[in-house]
C-alpha cells in the first residue's frame, strides 16, 4: 500500500489487509500467527551472567592491577625460594586480588539489575484482547491478536496491538505512555496526513496506550515488535551502554599510572643491570635479582587502593542520594552527575505535574487569576494583587463547570495526594469549583441532575439539566467557546442577564484568543432555564439554544513551584536545562518561559522541524534550543547524541516509555520513581522517588561532592606514592654502586605495604564522607576532559619531594651521624628504617589535612577542619596504629621494627609535620604538566 495507515481510507486498510469489518475466521488468524509471529515484545540474546562478569575485568584500572597482581606472584614466589614466609612474600598479591574481586562484583551487581528494561516493556502489554473472530466477539491472549483482527475497545482497556480505527464513539485515549502529553487524545475515523507524527494520529490507537473514554472499534495494522511501542523496545535493546565520565577518566587515570610504571620497570631495571655488568657479576642470580627489584619498586608506585576507595565513595554518596530521595542503580553514575552540563528534562510529570490546572477564568468582564497547582483543591481568587471572594457570576461559573462533568476528584489517604478520575480537563473544572468551597458531591444533591445530551467531537459541547433548590430546571452546557457563543443570544455581567451583541461576543472572542495565547485549553460556561416540558423531551435543537453566555475557564498542566527555583540554582550552577515534550509548541514555550527555562533568542525546534535538519545541520544549533516540541522517541535520542557529540555531558529525565531510549543513551538517565514506567526506571542510572524536578539539583550537589571526595584521594594517594619510589629507588640505585651496607633500603616491603593500605587506608576513606565546599553550586561544571589529576601537578611534586626529604634524612642522621649501635650493625639499621617508617607514615597523616580542600589549608579551614568527626578520628586511629606497631613485639618482628624514645619520636614527628607546610593555596591549581 502506497500510503501509511494512517493517511489511507478504511476500505484501503481493509483491502490491503484482506480483512473485514467481520472479523477473520479462527483458521485465517491461525494462519496469521505463524506468519507473523505472536504480538509479543521480544528479546534480543542478551549477555550471560558469566559473559557480565567477566566484562568487569576489562577496565583498564582493573587490568593494571591483574598485572601488578601477576608481577606481585612472580615476586612472592621468588622471595619463597630465598627463604621468606608466605603470607610476607604473598601479601600484596591476596591484598590486589581481593580488591580486584570486590571491584568486579560491584560492578557486576549494578549492570545485571540493569539489564532488566525489556522485561518491564514486557509487563507494561496487555495480557487479554477483546476481537471479533468468526463474526463474535471473543477474549483472547493479546498474544494471539494478529494484523487485520478487529479490535473491540472500551473505556478502561489496555489497546493491546497498534490498529486503524474503523468506528469511534465518543472515544478517547491517553497516550502519554507514547507521546509523554497527558490530555487525552480525541479520536476519530477520518484519514490525516502523510507526515503527521504520532501524537496528531487520531484515526489510530496504539499498543500500550488506554481508553479513557467512549467505544470503538480497529483493526490491527501492527503487532509485537513493529508496532510503535515495539519499535521503541528495539531502540532500548540497541542503545550503546556508554562509560560515564568517572570511567573515562579512571581509565585515563590508569594509563598515565600503567605508562609511568612501565617507564620505572624499565629504568630500575636498566640500571640494575648496569650495576651487575659493572662489579662483573654475569652469574643469572644478579640479572633476575635485578628484574625483582624493578618490579618490586614499580608496584609499589601503583595506587592499588584507588579502585576500592572510589568503590567506598560511590557507595557513600548513593548512600547520601537515598536521604535525598534518589536511588542510584549504577555506582559510576553517582558521580556523573555532578559533571552534567545538559539536563533534557520531559515536560509532563516531571517538570510539570501531569495535573491540569485551571489557571485563569474570566467573568464579568474581568480576568481573574486562581492559584494552586494540581489537583489539590487549595487556592485563591485575584484580581491584580487583590484576593477576592467569588461573587454570584463566578459561583455560576465555577458550579457549572463542576456539574456538566463526568470524573470525579478523590482523595488517596496512601499516600495523601489527590486524584481524578475520568478525563483530566474535566477534573480541573471540579478543583477550580472546589477552591470556591463548591465540592461536586455536595453541588450534585442540591442540583441533582435529570438530563445530559453527551460530548462528542463533531458538537465540541456538552450539556447536562438539573433540578435547582428552588425547584426549577437549568440547563448548564461548557464547550469550545466559539461553539457555546454561537448558541448563546445573552451574557451574564454583575448577576444581570443582557443581550449578547456582536461587539460583546468579538470583546469574548478576543479574551479567548488572549487566554488560548498563553497555552491555555478555554472553555465557555453558559446556562439557561428550562420548563418542565423541555426538560422531559430534551434534546440539542430544544435545549441548546437561547444561552445566556457565563464566562471562560482556561486551564494548563502548570509548572512545579518548586521547578521554578530549580532550574534558578541549575542555571546558577552553570547547567543548561533543555525541555523536551511531546505536547504543543504554544504549551511548551509558554511553560518554559515560566520556569525560566526559554529566554528571548533561544530557539525552539518541533519535531517536524527537526527531521528536516540533517545532523551536520542540527549540531550547529543543537546549543541554542531550549524546547522541544511535538517531538518522538527518536527525536529525544538524536538530541542527546547531538548534545554528546559537541562535548556535553547529558542527564535526561523521563518517566514514560517515550523516554526510555534517550534515558539509557544520556550519560546520567534519570528515572520518575513515582510516575514512571518500570522500562524507563530499569534504563536509568538515577531514579527520583519524589518525581520532584528539584531533587536534580541535590543530586548535582552531591554528584559533584563525590567527585571532589574522590580528587582528594587521589592527591593524597599520588602525592604518598611516589615518595616511596624515589626513596627506594634512590637507595637500590646508589646501594648497587657503592654497596648494600653503605646504602641499605630505608624502608622494606612490609612497611610500604603498611603505610600504603593501613595507615592511608582510614583517611582515605574518611575523605569521602567531608563535607561540600561552600561554593559547590556556585561553580560552572567541570570540563569534560579535564582529568582527575586537573590542578595537582604542583601539589603532588611538592608533597612528595618533602616526605622524601624528611624520610632521607632521618634514615641518614640515625644510620650515618649518630649511630646508637654502631655503624652498619643490624640494631643502628632497624633503628634507622623505624624512624624512616615512622616519619614518612606521620607525614601522610599530616598532609591529608592539606588535601580536603582545593583552595583552603587546615590553618584557613580553622574549626571547619574539625567537623567531619569521621576523619579526625580515623587520622587519629592511623596514628595510634602506626605508631603502636613499633612497641609491640610481635609486631616488631613482623614489620622488622624496634622501639623509638621520646626524644627520637618527638623530632621524627616534628619533621613529619612538614606535611602540614604543602598548602593548597600555594601548590594547587598550578599547571606543571600535561596532566593536569
Amino acid at each position: 500500500m502506497p500510503k501509511p495507515w494512517h493517511a489511507a481510507s478504511i476500505e484501503e486498510v481493509l483491502k490491503e489487509l484482506g480483512a473485514s469489518r467481520e472479523g477473520l475466521s479462527s483458521q485465517e488468524a491461525s494462519e496469521r500467527l505463524k506468519k507473523y509471529g505472536s504480538n509479543e515484545i521480544k528479546e534480543v540474546k542478551r549477555r550471560t551472567a558469566l559473559q557480565m562478569f567477566l566484562d568487569e575485568f576489562k577496565d583498564v584500572f582493573i587490568l593494571l592491577l591483574i598485572a601488578a597482581t601477576i608481577f606481585s606472584a612472580i615476586v612472592g614466589y621468588y622471595e619463597m625460594l630465598q627463604g621468606e614466609e608466605f603470607m610476607e612474600s604473598f601479601a600484596d598479591v591476596i591484598t590486589i586480588s581481593a580488591i580486584v574481586f570486590l571491584c568486579a562484583v560491584t560492578g557486576f551487581v549494578q549492570e545485571y539489575r540493569a539489564e532488566k528494561a525489556v522485561e518491564a516493556l514486557k509487563k507494561l502489554t496487555a495480557p487479554k484482547a477483546r476481537v471479533i473472530r468468526d463474526g463474535k466477539e471473543i477474549i483472547i491472549p493479546a498474544k494471539e491478536v494478529v494484523p487485520g483482527d478487529i479490535l473491540v475497545l472500551e473505556a478502561g482497556d489496555r489497546v493491546p496491538a497498534d490498529a486503524r480505527l474503523v468506528e469511534a464513539i465518543e472515544l478517547k485515549t491517553n497516550e502519554a505512555v507514547l507521546t509523554g502529553e497527558s490530555t487525552p487524545v480525541e479520536k476519530d475515523v477520518n484519514p490525516v496526513r502523510e507526515d503527521a507524527p504520532v501524537s496528531e494520529r487520531r484515526n489510530m490507537v496504539f499498543s500500550a496506550t488506554h481508553v479513557v473514554y467512549g467505544r470503538g472499534r480497529a483493526v490491527v495494522v501492527a503487532t509485537g515488535m513493529n508496532t510503535e511501542f515495539g519499535k521503541i523496545a528495539k531502540m532500548v535493546q540497541e542503545a550503546e551502554e556508554e562509560e560515564t565520565p568517572l570511567q573515562k577518566k579512571l581509565n585515563r587515570f590508569a594509563s598515565k599510572i600503567a605508562r609511568v610504571v612501565i617507564a620505572v620497570c624499565i629504568v630500575i631495571f636498566m640500571l640494575e643491570v648496569f650495576e651487575v655488568v659493572m662489579q662483573r657479576r654475569f652469574e643469572i642470580d644478579g640479572f633476575i635479582q635485578a628484574f625483582m627489584s624493578s618490579i618490586a619498586l614499580a608496584i609499589s608506585a601503583v595506587p592499588e587502593g584507588l579502585p576500592a576507595i572510589v568503590t567506598v565513595a560511590l557507595a557513600l554518596g548513593a548512600r547520601e542520594f537515598a536521604k535525598r530521595n534518589a536511588i542510584v542503580r549504577r555506582l559510576s553514575s553517582a558521580e556523573s552527575l555532578g559533571a552534567v552540563t545538559v539536563i533534557c528534562s520531559d515536560k509532563t510529570g516531571t517538570i510539570t505535574k501531569g495535573e491540569m490546572t485551571v489557571r485563569q477564568v474570566y467573568v464579568d468582564g474581568k480576568i481573574v487569576e486562581v492559584t494552586g497547582v494540581g489537583y489539590e483543591p487549595k487556592g485563591e481568587f485575584r484580581i491584580g494583587e487583590d484576593h477576592i471572594e467569588p461573587a454570584e457570576s463566578l459561583q455560576l461559573l465555577l458550579r457549572i463547570g463542576a456539574l456538566c462533568n463526568n470524573a470525579s476528584l478523590r482523595r488517596n489517604e496512601q499516600n495523601n495526594s489527590w486524584e481524578v478520575f475520568g478525563d483530566p480537563t474535566e477534573g480541573a473544572l471540579i478543583v477550580s469549583a472546589a477552591k470556591a468551597g463548591l465540592e461536586k458531591e455536595a453541588l450534585e444533591k442540591s442540583f441533582p441532575r435529570i438530563g445530559e445530551i453527551p460530548f462528542t467531537s463533531e458538537r465540541k459541547r456538552m450539556t447536562t439539566i438539573h433540578k435547582t433548590p428552588e425547584g426549577e430546571v437549568h440547563a448548564y452546557m461548557k464547550g469550545a467557546p466559539e461553539i457555546v457563543l454561537e448558541r448563546c443570544s445573552r451574557v451574564l455581567e454583575n448577576g444581570e442577564e443582557k443581550v449578547l451583541t456582536e461587539e460583546a461576543k468579538r470583546r469574548i472572542l478576543e479574551v479567548n484568543e488572549k487566554l488560548a495565547g498563553n497555552a491555555l485549553r478555554v472553555l465557555a460556561m453558559a446556562y439557561r432555564r428550562l420548563s418542565e416540558a423541555m426538560a422531559e423531551h430534551h434534546d440539542d435543537e430544544t435545549v441548546e439554544r437561547e444561552m445566556v453566555f457565563v464566562g471562560l475557564q482556561g486551564m494548563i498542566d502548570p509548572p512545579r513551584e518548586e521547578a521554578i527555583e530549580a532550574n534558578k540554582l541549575c542555571q546558577k550552577a552553570g547547567i543548561k536545562t533543555v525541555m523536551i515534550t511531546g505536547d504543543h509548541k504554544l504549551t511548551a514555550v509558554a511553560v518554559a518561559k515560566e520556569v525560566g527555562i526559554y529566554r528571548e533568542g533561544d530557539l525552539v525546534l518541533t519535531g517536524g522541524e527537526l527531521d528536516k535538519l540533517s545532523d551536520e545541520e542540527f549540531e550547529k544549533v543543537v546549543e541554542k534550543v531550549t524546547v522541544y516540541a511535538r517531538v518522538s522517541p527518536e527525536h529525544k535520542l538524536r538530541i542527546v547524541n547531538a548534545l554528546k557529540k559537541k562535548g556535553h555531558i547529558v542527564a535526561m529525565t523521563g518517566d514514560g516509555v517515550n523516554d526510555a531510549p534517550a534515558v539509557k543513551a544520556a550519560d546520567v538517565g534519570v528515572a520518575m520513581g513515582i510516575t514512571g514506567t518500570d522500562v524507563t526506571k530499569e534504563a536509568s542510572d538515577l531514579i527520583l522517588m519524589d518525581d520532584n524536578f528539584a531533587t536534580i539539583v541535590k543530586a548535582v550537589e552531591q554528584g559533584r561532592v563525590i567527585y571532589d571526595n574522590i580528587r582528594k584521594y587521589a592527591r593524597f594517594l599520588l602525592a604518598c606514592n611516589f615518595d616511596e619510589l624515589l626513596v627506594i629507588g634512590t637507595f637500590a640505585i646508589l646501594g648497587g654502586i657503592f654497596g648494600e651496607t653503605m646504602f641499605p633500603l630505608p624502608l622494606l616491603p612490609a612497611m610500604i605495604l603498611w603505610i600504603n593500605l593501613v595507615t592511608d587506608g582510614g583517611p582515605a576513606i574518611a575523605l569521602a564522607t567531608d563535607p561540600p565546599d561552600v561554593d559547590v553550586m556556585e561553580r560552572p561544571p567541570r570540563k569534560p576532559d579535564e582529568g582527575i589529576l586537573h590542578g595537582m601537578g604542583a601539589f603532588i611534586i611538592a608533597s612528595f619531594l618533602l616526605q622524601a626529604t624528611g624520610t632521607i634524612l632521618v634514615f641518614c642522621l640515625e644510620y650515618y651521624v649518630w649511630p646508637a649501635h654502631g655503624f652498619g650493625t643490624s640494631e643502628t639499621y632497624k633503628e634507622a628504617t623505624t624512624t624512616a617508617f615512622v616519619q614518612a607514615a606521620m607525614f601522610e597523616l599530616f598532609v591529608v589535612w592539606n588535601c580536603r580542600s582545593e583552595k583552603h589549608s587546615v590553618w584557613k579551614m580553622g574549626r571547619k577542619a574539625f567537623r567531619n568527626k569521621f576523619f579526625v578520628v580515623a587520622d587519629l586511629a592511623s596514628a595510634v596504629l602506626t605508631l603502636g606497631i613499633t612497641y609491640i613485639p610481635i609486631t616488631q618482628q613482623l614489620f622488622h621494627l624496634t622501639s623509638l624514645s621520646l626524644i627520637d619520636l618527638a623530632y621524627v614527628i616534628g619533621v613529619a609535620s612538614w606535611g602540614l607546610l604543602v598548602l593548597p593555596e600555594l601548590f594547587m591549581n598550578r599547571k606543571v604538566w600535561k596532566w593536569d
